[in-house]
């Protein structure tokens, strides 16, 4: 037996480094015409096939006409990277942040990826970058380097402006509907993925600094900090029940509020933020990790306990997540029993089983899924149904729910900006029908009127071997407003500059303590 796991693990092993290799090799490699053309036309056929509202933000004919003219400009082979700028922005016309193409980049096997760590922390993660006013700025230095100031622009880095990276990126990925404002949130952080790509994994960069007027130019090396001594062997130390018993404590914690082990922090946290705790503040950084329903069961019952007659929902820079999370959330912030969402557009029963259910997974589990395929389209029988007009629609959410036993019945406030996406939106587009919320910040990411997402598959294309990503679910909020393509738009509209971002100033909280103070 030992020796058959030993065969596997040689085997996987160099099945991973053979596919890494050969990804890597295809990057370079030139692209015949008809092949990249007939990746055009897969890509619009999976579109059709699969997203059940593609024609939702663009129409048909310019949809179409989209395609047709991609495909007249590609008159010579080129590399899967310049293959995905020329589709990506056709991609993204359909205007759903949740179908996007992924770029052709390299790749590393895990023993390259082990070697990395070892050899430190790399060039772009020792520092935080932010984007204000069409310029990237340094907001957090985490570099051996102390010289450098935080609140420096980066000119260039290994001679490239970020700006023009940005800008180009920028054409290559939508958001839902029309707004601006997710890309705006978002730029910063994408910045070094989009370099990344371009330039491959560094080992040093060479950066173009500049603070008030002063400029600066420095080389920032992979780093190892030699400070982080070896663990000395520990001591034999009697571990008491009280020891044992904290210790719970902590992996509860870390298992019910979500802890996210790369910034040491968790994913949701509550917390009173006046001395008579009559002000409770909720910060939910995303909707995917952690065991929520324990969390908001006993937040709930401390507001009450604490008789908190104010909660501020924190929702900036949420990406989104579990459905039935944001269900569980609402019902302690519903005014009455509620329907969470419409019934969800589907292209077909088919759709489902193609895109969601075959797509993806290794030869054997796909053969299993082959076996409880008739589970499946049975389960599909009964929840994907013909309406009137002949569209499907697949059930889910669509029930109406009671409002929690333990609710919250005072003023909220809930906090908004781009990065506000998916499922937070879904949640907020629901509160904002409330009269007892006001909203604080910036338009969302995510559309007001739902969108197109649910399950998700990447699907492969054939020839390029570039990955597309593909919404299945339209998923509608009930309710809903008149304003087409756009975020939930705040009550009060508030920016963080950069100035408040150094300062740690948060002026959409600060705002709303105000509020509190003034509305007395």
């Amino acid at each position: 037996m030992k020796k058959i796991f030993i065969y596997v693990f040689i085997l996987l092993y160099f099945t991973q480094c053979s596919s890494v290799k050969k990804n890597n090799e295809h990057l370079t490699a030139l692209i015949p015409i008809d092949q990249l053309k007939s990746d055009v036309d897969f890509t619009y056929k999976k579109l059709q096939n699969l997203h059940p509202q593609l024609y939702w933000y663009t129409s048909k004919s310019v949809l179409d006409y989209k395609f047709d003219s991609l495909k007249s400009t590609i008159r010579e082979p080129i590399t899967p990277l310049q293959f995905y700028k020329k589709l990506s922005p056709v991609v993204a016309a359909v205007r759903q942040g949740h179908t996007y193409l992924y770029p052709a980049s390299m790749q590393v096997t895990k023993k390259e990826t082990k070697a990395l760590i070892k050899k430190g922390t790399g060039p772009f993660s020792q520092f935080d970058f932010d984007f204000f006013d069409n310029k990237l700025y340094v907001v957090n230095n985490k570099s051996y380097d102390k010289s450098i100031k935080e609140g420096s622009e980066v000119i260039t880095v290994n001679g490239i402006k970020p700006l023009a990276l940005i800008e180009e990126y920028n054409n290559y990925y939508s958001s839902d509907g029309y707004n601006t404002t997710l890309k705006t949130a978002t730029s910063g952080k994408r910045f070094t993925s989009y370099f990344t790509v371009e330039n491959g994994i560094k080992d040093s960069l060479t950066y173009t600094l500049k603070y008030k007027d002063s400029i600066q130019l420095i080389t920032i090396r992979r780093h190892k900090d030699d400070s982080i001594k070896k663990k000395e062997p520990k001591t034999q130390k009697r571990i008491t029940a009280l020891d044992r018993a904290k210790s719970r404590t902590i992996r509860r914690k870390k298992r019910v509020n979500g802890y996210k082990a790369d910034s040491k922090n968790y994913n949701r946290n509550l917390d009173f933020i006046e001395k008579d705790s009559s002000v409770a503040i909720m910060k939910i950084r995303s909707f995917n990790k952690g065991d929520f329903r324990p969390f908001y069961k006993e937040s709930f019952r401390k507001i009450e306990k604490y008789k908190s007659n104010t909660l501020i929902l924190d929702l900036r820079d949420n990406g989104g997540g579990r459905l039935n999370e944001i269900v569980d959330l609402y019902s302690y912030l519903a005014d009455s029993t509620f329907v969470f969402l419409d019934k969800s557009e589907v292209v077909s029963k088919s759709s489902l089983i193609e895109g969601a259910y075959f797509n993806g997974g290794s030869f054997g589990v796909k053969i299993l899924k082959a076996i409880y395929a008739p589970i499946v389209y049975s389960y599909l029988l009964l929840t994907v149904h013909k309406d009137t007009s002949g569209k499907k629609y697949y059930a889910t959410q669509t029930k109406p729910h009671k409002v929690n036993t333990n609710p919250f019945n005072g003023k909220i406030y809930v906090m908004i900006n781009g990065g506000s996406f998916s499922a937070s939106s879904l949640i907020s587009s629901n509160l904002k029908s409330s009269k007892r919320v006001t909203f604080v910040g910036e338009e969302t990411g995510g559309a007001f009127n739902g969108t197109v997402a649910g399950f998700m598959p990447v699907i492969k294309l054939p020839n390029s071997k570039l990955k597309i990503r593909i919404g299945l679910m339209m998923m509608a909020p009930h309710h809903k407003t008149e304003i087409k393509g756009h975020g939930i738009f705040p009550d009060k509209e508030i920016s963080t500059t950069l100035e408040d971002r150094l300062k740690g100033n948060d002026p959409e909280l600060n705002w709303i303590l105000n509020d509190l103070i003034t509305n007395q």
